[in-house]
Protein backbone atom coordinates (compact mmCIF):
# COMPACT_ATOMS: atom_id res chain seq x y z
CA UNK A 1 0.00 0.00 0.00
CA UNK A 2 2.69 2.53 0.94
CA UNK A 3 4.25 1.88 -2.25
CA UNK A 4 1.32 2.39 -4.16
CA UNK A 5 0.91 6.03 -2.40
CA UNK A 6 4.21 6.64 -2.93
CA UNK A 7 4.22 6.31 -6.76
CA UNK A 8 0.89 8.69 -7.04
CA UNK A 9 2.56 11.49 -4.53
CA UNK A 10 5.63 11.00 -6.59
CA UNK A 11 3.45 12.22 -9.93
CA UNK A 12 3.03 15.86 -8.71
CA UNK A 13 5.84 18.09 -7.43
CA UNK A 14 3.94 18.57 -4.28
CA UNK A 15 2.36 15.04 -3.79
CA UNK A 16 -0.94 14.19 -2.57
CA UNK A 17 -1.70 17.87 -2.15
CA UNK A 18 -0.67 18.48 -5.51
CA UNK A 19 -3.73 20.45 -7.29
CA UNK A 20 -4.72 20.83 -11.00
CA UNK A 21 -8.55 21.09 -12.26
CA UNK A 22 -9.81 19.77 -15.24
CA UNK A 23 -11.66 17.00 -16.37
CA UNK A 24 -10.44 15.52 -19.27
CA UNK A 25 -7.77 13.70 -17.90
CA UNK A 26 -10.09 11.32 -15.76
CA UNK A 27 -12.64 10.83 -17.54
CA UNK A 28 -10.08 9.68 -20.56
CA UNK A 29 -8.84 7.34 -17.73
CA UNK A 30 -12.66 6.59 -17.07
CA UNK A 31 -13.69 5.33 -20.32
CA UNK A 32 -10.43 3.06 -20.51
CA UNK A 33 -11.81 1.59 -17.34
CA UNK A 34 -15.24 1.25 -18.47
CA UNK A 35 -16.84 3.05 -15.60
CA UNK A 36 -20.47 2.99 -16.23
CA UNK A 37 -22.78 3.78 -12.71
CA UNK A 38 -25.19 1.20 -11.72
CA UNK A 39 -26.92 2.33 -8.58
CA UNK A 40 -27.98 5.87 -7.30
CA UNK A 41 -24.94 8.47 -6.89
CA UNK A 42 -25.41 11.61 -4.32
CA UNK A 43 -22.33 14.04 -4.99
CA UNK A 44 -21.63 16.43 -1.85
CA UNK A 45 -19.80 19.65 -2.79
CA UNK A 46 -19.59 23.26 -0.70
CA UNK A 47 -17.06 25.02 1.09
CA UNK A 48 -17.26 23.84 4.99
CA UNK A 49 -19.93 20.53 6.11
CA UNK A 50 -19.48 18.01 3.49
CA UNK A 51 -17.27 15.60 5.48
CA UNK A 52 -20.25 16.01 7.87
CA UNK A 53 -23.22 15.80 5.36
CA UNK A 54 -21.56 12.78 3.76
CA UNK A 55 -21.54 10.74 7.36
CA UNK A 56 -25.09 11.63 7.92
CA UNK A 57 -26.43 10.04 4.52
CA UNK A 58 -24.14 7.40 4.71
CA UNK A 59 -25.01 6.37 8.40
CA UNK A 60 -28.71 7.00 7.21
CA UNK A 61 -28.35 4.66 4.38
CA UNK A 62 -26.56 1.97 5.83
CA UNK A 63 -29.00 1.43 9.28
CA UNK A 64 -31.83 1.41 6.12
CA UNK A 65 -29.83 -1.66 5.55
CA UNK A 66 -28.43 -0.49 1.39
CA UNK A 67 -24.83 -1.56 1.16
CA UNK A 68 -23.20 2.20 1.34
CA UNK A 69 -19.97 3.01 -0.75
CA UNK A 70 -18.51 6.74 0.53
CA UNK A 71 -15.71 8.07 -0.78
CA UNK A 72 -14.55 11.49 0.80
CA UNK A 73 -11.39 13.90 1.45
CA UNK A 74 -8.59 14.37 2.35
CA UNK A 75 -7.82 11.11 5.40
CA UNK A 76 -6.10 12.36 8.70
CA UNK A 77 -4.05 8.93 9.67
CA UNK A 78 -4.41 6.45 7.02
CA UNK A 79 -5.90 6.62 3.29
CA UNK A 80 -8.18 3.69 3.44
CA UNK A 81 -10.32 6.26 5.84
CA UNK A 82 -11.39 8.09 2.12
CA UNK A 83 -12.72 4.80 0.39
CA UNK A 84 -15.40 3.41 3.19
CA UNK A 85 -18.12 0.57 2.33
CA UNK A 86 -20.74 0.37 4.73
CA UNK A 87 -19.10 2.58 7.11
CA UNK A 88 -16.03 0.90 7.61
CA UNK A 89 -12.25 2.03 5.52
CA UNK A 90 -11.95 -0.96 3.12
CA UNK A 91 -8.44 -3.14 3.30
CA UNK A 92 -5.14 -2.42 2.10
CA UNK A 93 -5.21 -5.29 -0.44
CA UNK A 94 -8.59 -4.43 -2.05
CA UNK A 95 -7.39 -0.62 -2.79
CA UNK A 96 -4.05 -2.24 -4.29
CA UNK A 97 -5.86 -4.14 -6.57
CA UNK A 98 -8.42 -1.15 -7.39
CA UNK A 99 -4.74 0.97 -7.88
CA UNK A 100 -3.49 -1.77 -10.81
CA UNK A 101 -6.59 -1.45 -12.21
CA UNK A 102 -6.56 2.13 -13.11
CA UNK A 103 -2.91 2.20 -13.75
CA UNK A 104 -3.39 -0.77 -16.51
CA UNK A 105 -5.78 1.96 -17.96
CA UNK A 106 -4.06 5.18 -17.26
CA UNK A 107 -1.04 3.57 -19.71
CA UNK A 108 -3.97 1.76 -21.92
CA UNK A 109 -5.43 5.71 -22.41
CA UNK A 110 -1.96 7.22 -23.52
CA UNK A 111 0.38 7.44 -20.22
CA UNK A 112 -2.52 10.13 -18.81
CA UNK A 113 -0.90 12.28 -15.72
CA UNK A 114 -3.33 11.78 -13.35
CA UNK A 115 -3.08 13.56 -9.90
CA UNK A 116 -3.16 12.05 -6.89
CA UNK A 117 -6.39 12.88 -6.49
CA UNK A 118 -7.94 11.85 -9.82
CA UNK A 119 -5.89 8.24 -9.70
CA UNK A 120 -7.93 7.90 -6.04
CA UNK A 121 -11.26 8.74 -7.25
CA UNK A 122 -10.83 6.54 -10.19
CA UNK A 123 -9.72 3.42 -7.66
CA UNK A 124 -12.50 4.21 -5.57
CA UNK A 125 -15.15 4.08 -8.19
CA UNK A 126 -13.40 0.54 -9.37
CA UNK A 127 -13.81 -1.12 -5.36
CA UNK A 128 -17.27 0.56 -4.92
CA UNK A 129 -18.48 -0.95 -8.65
CA UNK A 130 -16.27 -4.74 -7.67
CA UNK A 131 -18.28 -4.81 -4.06
CA UNK A 132 -21.15 -3.78 -6.00
CA UNK A 133 -22.50 -0.93 -3.58
CA UNK A 134 -26.05 0.06 -3.88
CA UNK A 135 -25.73 4.08 -2.94
CA UNK A 136 -22.87 5.97 -3.70
CA UNK A 137 -21.97 8.76 -1.49
CA UNK A 138 -19.15 10.89 -3.38
CA UNK A 139 -17.31 14.29 -1.55
CA UNK A 140 -16.07 16.74 -4.24
CA UNK A 141 -12.18 17.62 -3.57
CA UNK A 142 -11.98 21.19 -4.07
CA UNK A 143 -14.38 23.45 -6.40
CA UNK A 144 -16.93 20.85 -8.03
CA UNK A 145 -17.08 22.62 -11.96
CA UNK A 146 -13.44 20.96 -12.25
CA UNK A 147 -12.85 18.26 -9.62
CA UNK A 148 -12.48 14.55 -10.41
CA UNK A 149 -15.78 13.70 -8.49
CA UNK A 150 -17.97 15.64 -11.57
CA UNK A 151 -16.30 12.89 -13.88
CA UNK A 152 -19.84 11.13 -12.41
CA UNK A 153 -23.40 12.14 -13.22
CA UNK A 154 -25.18 12.72 -9.67
CA UNK A 155 -28.85 11.43 -9.13
CA UNK A 156 -28.90 14.19 -6.49
CA UNK A 157 -26.59 17.11 -5.64
CA UNK A 158 -25.98 18.87 -2.72
CA UNK A 159 -24.03 22.13 -2.20
CA UNK A 160 -23.46 22.52 1.82
CA UNK A 161 -22.91 26.30 1.87
CA UNK A 162 -20.39 29.04 -0.26
CA UNK A 163 -17.47 30.66 1.76
CA UNK A 164 -14.14 31.79 0.93
CA UNK A 165 -11.65 28.93 0.16
CA UNK A 166 -9.13 28.24 -2.20
CA UNK A 167 -9.88 31.50 -3.99
CA UNK A 168 -6.45 31.03 -6.34
CA UNK A 169 -8.33 28.04 -8.21
CA UNK A 170 -12.11 28.98 -7.46
CA UNK A 171 -11.92 32.85 -7.43
CA UNK A 172 -11.83 35.51 -5.76
CA UNK A 173 -15.62 36.13 -4.62
CA UNK A 174 -18.67 33.74 -3.51
CA UNK A 175 -20.17 34.97 -6.92
CA UNK A 176 -17.37 33.10 -8.40
CA UNK A 177 -16.45 30.29 -6.01
CA UNK A 178 -20.66 29.44 -6.48
CA UNK A 179 -20.30 29.13 -9.69
CA UNK A 180 -17.74 26.69 -9.72
CA UNK A 181 -19.82 24.56 -7.19
CA UNK A 182 -22.57 24.86 -8.81
CA UNK A 183 -21.37 22.56 -11.60
CA UNK A 184 -22.13 19.37 -10.01
CA UNK A 185 -25.84 19.92 -10.55
CA UNK A 186 -26.98 18.29 -13.42
CA UNK A 187 -30.84 19.35 -15.42
CA UNK A 188 -33.30 17.43 -14.46
CA UNK A 189 -31.79 16.22 -11.38
CA UNK A 190 -32.73 17.36 -7.74
CA UNK A 191 -29.83 19.74 -6.33
CA UNK A 192 -29.74 20.99 -2.91
CA UNK A 193 -28.14 24.08 -1.19
CA UNK A 194 -27.85 24.33 2.62
CA UNK A 195 -26.86 28.14 2.00
CA UNK A 196 -29.49 30.04 3.35
CA UNK A 197 -28.30 33.03 1.03
CA UNK A 198 -26.37 31.28 -2.02
CA UNK A 199 -24.93 33.87 -4.63
CA UNK A 200 -26.78 34.75 -7.82
CA UNK A 201 -24.35 32.43 -9.92
CA UNK A 202 -25.72 29.04 -8.16
CA UNK A 203 -28.95 29.87 -8.67
CA UNK A 204 -28.71 31.59 -12.42
CA UNK A 205 -26.74 28.31 -13.45
CA UNK A 206 -29.10 25.75 -11.81
CA UNK A 207 -31.93 27.68 -13.54
CA UNK A 208 -29.88 27.63 -17.44
CA UNK A 209 -29.33 23.95 -17.05
CA UNK A 210 -33.03 23.28 -15.35
CA UNK A 211 -32.02 21.45 -12.47
CA UNK A 212 -34.26 20.87 -9.54
CA UNK A 213 -32.79 23.51 -7.27
CA UNK A 214 -34.14 23.13 -3.28
CA UNK A 215 -32.42 26.03 -1.11
CA UNK A 216 -32.49 25.72 2.96
CA UNK A 217 -34.82 28.48 4.24
CA UNK A 218 -36.87 28.70 1.09
CA UNK A 219 -38.11 25.28 0.38
CA UNK A 220 -36.70 22.93 3.11
CA UNK A 221 -35.50 23.92 6.48
CA UNK A 222 -35.25 23.41 10.44
CA UNK A 223 -36.54 24.73 13.62
CA UNK A 224 -36.47 23.68 16.75
CA UNK A 225 -34.92 23.94 20.72
CA UNK A 226 -31.82 22.20 22.55
CA UNK A 227 -33.77 19.14 22.54
CA UNK A 228 -34.92 18.35 19.14
CA UNK A 229 -35.58 19.92 15.85
CA UNK A 230 -38.47 19.24 13.11
CA UNK A 231 -37.57 19.43 9.32
CA UNK A 232 -40.18 21.00 6.94
CA UNK A 233 -40.62 20.94 3.23
CA UNK A 234 -42.28 24.08 1.27
CA UNK A 235 -44.65 21.36 0.33
CA UNK A 236 -45.96 21.01 4.13
CA UNK A 237 -43.78 17.69 4.80
CA UNK A 238 -43.05 17.62 8.36
CA UNK A 239 -40.22 15.49 10.41
CA UNK A 240 -40.86 16.27 13.94
CA UNK A 241 -39.43 15.21 17.24
CA UNK A 242 -35.91 14.21 16.10
CA UNK A 243 -32.95 14.10 17.94
CA UNK A 244 -30.10 16.50 17.68
CA UNK A 245 -27.52 15.41 15.46
CA UNK A 246 -25.44 12.88 16.84
CA UNK A 247 -22.16 15.39 15.11
CA UNK A 248 -21.32 18.46 17.92
CA UNK A 249 -21.14 21.57 16.57
CA UNK A 250 -23.28 24.57 15.74
CA UNK A 251 -23.04 23.94 11.80
CA UNK A 252 -24.45 20.50 12.48
CA UNK A 253 -28.41 21.16 12.42
CA UNK A 254 -27.93 22.58 8.64
CA UNK A 255 -25.80 19.63 7.50
CA UNK A 256 -28.37 17.20 8.95
CA UNK A 257 -31.01 18.72 7.68
CA UNK A 258 -29.42 18.85 4.36
CA UNK A 259 -29.00 15.21 4.31
CA UNK A 260 -32.61 14.48 5.39
CA UNK A 261 -33.31 16.75 2.59
CA UNK A 262 -31.26 14.56 0.23
CA UNK A 263 -32.68 11.16 1.39
CA UNK A 264 -36.39 12.97 1.56
CA UNK A 265 -36.09 13.42 -2.48
CA UNK A 266 -34.41 10.59 -3.12
CA UNK A 267 -36.95 8.23 -1.50
CA UNK A 268 -38.67 7.13 -4.90
CA UNK A 269 -35.41 5.09 -5.74
CA UNK A 270 -34.13 4.63 -2.34
CA UNK A 271 -36.78 4.15 0.32
CA UNK A 272 -35.71 4.40 4.15
CA UNK A 273 -37.97 4.19 6.83
CA UNK A 274 -37.88 7.05 9.38
CA UNK A 275 -36.43 4.79 12.07
CA UNK A 276 -33.32 4.50 9.89
CA UNK A 277 -33.40 8.22 8.97
CA UNK A 278 -33.58 9.03 13.28
CA UNK A 279 -31.10 6.46 14.11
CA UNK A 280 -28.49 7.61 11.04
CA UNK A 281 -28.62 11.57 11.94
CA UNK A 282 -27.76 10.36 15.73
CA UNK A 283 -25.02 7.61 15.15
CA UNK A 284 -22.74 9.08 12.49
CA UNK A 285 -18.93 8.55 12.69
CA UNK A 286 -16.41 11.34 11.62
CA UNK A 287 -13.45 12.43 13.61
CA UNK A 288 -11.74 16.10 13.50
CA UNK A 289 -14.94 17.96 13.80
CA UNK A 290 -15.59 19.62 16.59
CA UNK A 291 -14.42 16.19 18.43
CA UNK A 292 -14.13 16.73 22.24
CA UNK A 293 -12.61 14.23 23.59
CA UNK A 294 -12.86 12.32 26.97
CA UNK A 295 -11.32 13.22 30.17
CA UNK A 296 -9.87 16.82 31.90
CA UNK A 297 -8.40 19.25 30.72
CA UNK A 298 -11.03 19.08 27.77
CA UNK A 299 -9.48 18.86 24.09
CA UNK A 300 -11.06 19.76 21.47
CA UNK A 301 -10.35 18.50 17.71
CA UNK A 302 -11.60 20.45 14.28
CA UNK A 303 -10.41 21.12 10.67
CA UNK A 304 -11.64 24.17 10.85
CA UNK A 305 -9.40 25.77 8.28
CA UNK A 306 -11.01 29.23 6.77
CA UNK A 307 -12.82 32.01 8.01
CA UNK A 308 -16.57 30.71 8.65
CA UNK A 309 -15.40 27.72 9.41
CA UNK A 310 -12.87 29.17 12.59
CA UNK A 311 -16.16 30.80 12.93
CA UNK A 312 -17.98 28.28 13.38
CA UNK A 313 -15.69 26.27 16.21
CA UNK A 314 -15.92 29.65 18.24
CA UNK A 315 -19.87 29.45 18.43
CA UNK A 316 -19.40 25.88 19.33
CA UNK A 317 -16.32 26.57 21.84
CA UNK A 318 -18.77 29.14 23.30
CA UNK A 319 -21.48 26.63 23.90
CA UNK A 320 -19.41 24.58 26.31
CA UNK A 321 -19.51 26.50 29.44
CA UNK A 322 -17.03 27.82 31.49
CA UNK A 323 -13.02 27.18 31.14
CA UNK A 324 -9.80 28.75 33.52
CA UNK A 325 -7.91 29.16 30.34
CA UNK A 326 -8.37 28.49 26.42
CA UNK A 327 -4.77 27.14 24.66
CA UNK A 328 -4.85 27.31 20.83
CA UNK A 329 -2.84 24.48 19.37
CA UNK A 330 -2.83 26.09 15.38
CA UNK A 331 -0.81 24.98 12.46
CA UNK A 332 -2.16 26.51 8.86
CA UNK A 333 -1.52 26.13 4.90
CA UNK A 334 -0.01 29.26 3.82
CA UNK A 335 -2.68 29.62 0.90
CA UNK A 336 -5.56 30.15 3.59
CA UNK A 337 -6.68 33.38 4.21
CA UNK A 338 -4.75 32.53 8.00
CA UNK A 339 -5.53 36.40 9.15
CA UNK A 340 -9.07 36.08 8.30
CA UNK A 341 -9.43 32.49 10.15
CA UNK A 342 -7.57 33.81 13.20
CA UNK A 343 -10.00 37.23 13.21
CA UNK A 344 -13.14 35.30 15.03
CA UNK A 345 -10.55 34.18 18.20
CA UNK A 346 -9.44 37.84 19.11
CA UNK A 347 -9.78 38.16 23.08
CA UNK A 348 -10.63 34.20 23.32
CA UNK A 349 -7.42 32.59 23.83
CA UNK A 350 -4.94 32.68 26.62
CA UNK A 351 -2.61 31.00 24.92
CA UNK A 352 -1.16 30.07 21.34
CA UNK A 353 0.98 27.50 20.68
CA UNK A 354 1.47 27.76 17.14
CA UNK A 355 3.41 25.14 15.51
CA UNK A 356 5.04 24.86 11.94
CA UNK A 357 3.27 22.22 9.59
CA UNK A 358 6.38 20.88 7.95
CA UNK A 359 4.46 20.57 4.42
CA UNK A 360 5.21 22.17 1.05
CA UNK A 361 2.42 24.50 1.39
CA UNK A 362 2.87 24.75 5.16
CA UNK A 363 2.79 28.41 7.36
CA UNK A 364 5.94 28.67 9.96
CA UNK A 365 5.07 29.34 13.06
CA UNK A 366 6.53 32.77 12.71
CA UNK A 367 4.31 33.32 9.85
CA UNK A 368 1.03 33.14 12.34
CA UNK A 369 2.59 34.44 15.13
CA UNK A 370 2.83 38.06 13.03
CA UNK A 371 -0.70 37.39 12.37
CA UNK A 372 -1.58 36.99 16.01
CA UNK A 373 0.68 39.86 17.12
CA UNK A 374 -0.44 42.13 14.20
CA UNK A 375 -4.16 41.75 14.65
CA UNK A 376 -4.18 42.30 18.51
CA UNK A 377 -5.86 39.00 18.95
CA UNK A 378 -4.76 38.86 22.49
CA UNK A 379 -3.28 36.08 24.52
CA UNK A 380 0.54 35.09 24.85
CA UNK A 381 2.47 33.30 22.01
CA UNK A 382 4.74 30.78 21.74
CA UNK A 383 6.09 28.83 18.56
CA UNK A 384 6.88 25.29 18.20
CA UNK A 385 8.35 23.07 15.35
CA UNK A 386 5.45 20.54 15.08
CA UNK A 387 1.75 20.38 15.80
CA UNK A 388 2.88 17.30 17.95
CA UNK A 389 5.04 19.62 19.82
CA UNK A 390 2.89 21.96 20.27
CA UNK A 391 0.25 19.67 21.64
CA UNK A 392 2.60 18.56 24.31
CA UNK A 393 3.22 21.65 25.62
CA UNK A 394 -0.59 22.47 25.82
CA UNK A 395 -1.35 18.91 27.94
CA UNK A 396 1.87 20.27 29.76
CA UNK A 397 0.77 23.43 30.73
CA UNK A 398 -3.31 22.79 30.91
CA UNK A 399 -4.57 22.72 34.08
CA UNK A 400 -7.82 20.24 34.50
CA UNK A 401 -10.28 23.19 34.20
CA UNK A 402 -8.71 24.46 31.22
CA UNK A 403 -9.31 23.45 27.62
CA UNK A 404 -7.56 22.71 24.55
CA UNK A 405 -8.23 23.58 21.16
CA UNK A 406 -6.22 22.40 17.81
CA UNK A 407 -7.10 23.49 14.66
CA UNK A 408 -5.98 25.20 11.20
CA UNK A 409 -5.65 22.13 9.06
CA UNK A 410 -6.08 18.49 8.63
CA UNK A 411 -2.69 18.05 8.94
CA UNK A 412 -2.95 19.66 12.73
CA UNK A 413 -5.61 17.75 13.86
CA UNK A 414 -3.86 14.51 11.97
CA UNK A 415 -0.17 15.21 13.71
CA UNK A 416 -2.01 15.53 17.16
CA UNK A 417 -4.25 12.39 16.91
CA UNK A 418 -1.06 10.42 15.71
CA UNK A 419 0.21 11.87 18.64
CA UNK A 420 -2.57 10.66 21.13
CA UNK A 421 -2.85 7.27 19.72
CA UNK A 422 0.84 6.94 19.95
CA UNK A 423 0.71 7.64 23.78
CA UNK A 424 3.76 9.77 23.32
Amino acid sequence: MEGWLARLESRHPLGQAGIELGLERVLRVKVALGQQLWCPLITVGGTNGKGSTCAYLEAIYAFAGYRVGCYTSPHLLAYNERVRIDRAAVGDEELCEAFATVEAARLAAGEVALTYFEFGTLAALEVFRARQVEVLILEVGLGGRLDAVNAYDPDCAVVTGIALDHTDWLGPTRESIAFEKAGIFRADTPALCADPDPPSSLVEHALAIGADLHVLGRDFGYFGDPVQWTFWRRDGLRRGGLANPGLRGAAQLRNACVALAAVELLKPRLPVSMQAARRGLIEPELAGRFQVLPGRPAVVLDVAHNPQAVGELVDSLGGMGFFARTIAVVGMLADKDIAGSLAPLAGKVDLWLLADLGVPRGASASVLAAVVTGASLGGSIECLASPAQAFARAVKLAGENDRIAVFGSFYTVAAVMRKIKDGR
